[in-house]
């Protein structure tokens, strides 16, 4: 059985879904903030190669573990769920169908442990 990677159309879609990803995401105001001193063309690359690699694909992903890349940035769990909603929406736009769009959401959703940081009570 092919893997979503390739269910998906591979490396374009891919790249077609991270571009359009970051479109929603940097267009959020409740987002936008995080990204505001970025390098995108770098940070696209890295999602590029994390998602292939999630998804399947050929890629090895070789960036930060999930909890080391969002260190200290703060994310509360509603910035989360709002990054899958862009998400999905994203890869909605670029023709992937429901039931993947599903298969990706539950593959991601062990990662809100890692991503979201506790919120420290004064």
């Amino acid at each position: 059985m092919p893997s979503i990677f390739d269910q998906i159309g591979g490396s374009a879609a891919v790249s077609a879904v991270v571009d359009e990803f970051y479109q929603r995401v940097v267009a959020d105001p409740m987002l936008r903030g995080y990204f505001a001193d970025v390098d995108m063309d770098k940070l696209k690359a890295h999602q590029r190669s994390f998602v292939a690699a999630a998804l399947g694909g050929p890629q090895e992903y070789r960036g930060k573990s999930m909890d080391v890349a969002h260190a200290g940035l703060g994310i509360t769990a509603e910035e989360f769920d709002q990054v899958v909603v862009h998400l999905a929406g994203a890869l909605e736009s670029c023709g992937v169908d429901g039931e993947t769009i599903g298969a990706i959401a539950g593959a991601l959703a062990p990662l809100k442990d890692q991503v979201v940081q506790s919120q420290a009570v004064a």
